[in-house]
């Protein structure tokens, strides 16, 4: 769900030590965060396991616009996405909240402007979500984002890189709830956010509905009760090119449609970051426990 500047990460990433002459050979990215690895890897495990395609994993690439960048030159075959980023980040829609919706409208644009396909979604929506100390909501009643817009004057505020400058981020979410804060939102990595919060180094952070660490920390997720976020389901995005090559690639990626709750990826999440167990490891034991 994130976005960064891709020319000279895409020339120096993507191109180097790319090699064309493997034949029934496919290219799997993904952005750098776990949730992506995570998804990236089931992708690669169940396309190995459900045919003769060799998989190259070419993980931790950047943002949504290395990624989007590496579809459109070829040197990516797929990766998993979400539906509100493309919609927002990639096609510049006004926001819809409504998952049928954004999903239909950004596979046909996809289709018509990208020759590239969304596969059947993963079955679970990553949303962003603004999270306070658990301390915080309690002392001062908060539930919803509207409530925490009279006390954000006084607060700092963590984001990811992508998150404060994207169309579906920080500006318009600010706009929207009239939040002003004490002084410019901090940026950094997105695996150093809730350190920050619990550190109070800032009071409210930018994360996502599914990560991992908000089972473990008193964290509080406020409601959107104005609903400015729009629906981020997962799902494949694969080149037509691909897929009329490899047509059995497409029935590989059927199997996948619908098969992880937003519970079970926060479980997977939190098992990589948290529990710091082998990626690999936790997507066989979801593969196996998900009979795939």
């Amino acid at each position: 769900m994130r976005c960064k500047g891709f020319s000279i990460v895409l020339a120096c990433v993507l191109l180097t030590g790319c090699s064309n002459s493997s034949d029934k050979r496919i290219v799997i990215g993904s952005k750098n965060f776990t949730e992506q690895l995570i998804l990236a890897e089931l992708m690669a495990q169940h396309i190995e396991a459900k045919t003769d395609l060799k998989v190259e994993r070419r993980l931790n690439l950047g943002g949504t616009f290395v990624c989007h960048q590496g579809l459109l030159s070829g040197e990516l075959d797929l990766y998993p996405e979400y539906t509100g980023t493309a919609y927002s980040a990639i096609l510049k829609l006004p926001p819809l909240n409504d998952p049928p919706g954004v999903y239909q409208k950004t596979q046909q644009a996809y289709n018509q402007r990208f020759k590239l396909e969304w596969t059947e979604p993963l079955g679970f929506n990553n949303t962003f979500a603004m999270v306070v100390r658990q301390e915080d909501a309690q002392r001062l009643k908060l539930k919803t984002l509207s409530d925490a817009a009279k006390y954000t004057p006084k607060w700092v505020a963590g984001v990811g890189y992508e998150f404060a400058d994207r169309a579906d981020g920080l500006p318009g979410l600010s706009k929207t709830y009239g939040l002003k804060f004490s002084a410019p939102p901090r940026t950094m990595d997105l695996g150093l956010i809730y350190r920050a919060l619990t550190a109070k180094q800032v009071d409210m952070v930018a994360g996502n509905s599914t990560d991992g660490v908000l089972s473990r920390l008193n964290l509080v997720i406020l409601k959107d009760d104005k609903r400015y976020f729009p629906p981020y389901q997962a799902a494949p995005v694969v080149r037509q090119q691909t897929l009329q090559k490899y047509p059995e690639l497409r029935e590989a990626l059927r199997d996948l449609g619908d098969r992880i709750s937003e519970a079970e990826m926060q479980k997977m999440n939190d098992q990589v970051d948290s529990q710091k167990q082998d990626l690999k490891k936790v997507v066989e034991e979801f593969r196996r426990a998900k009979s795939l």
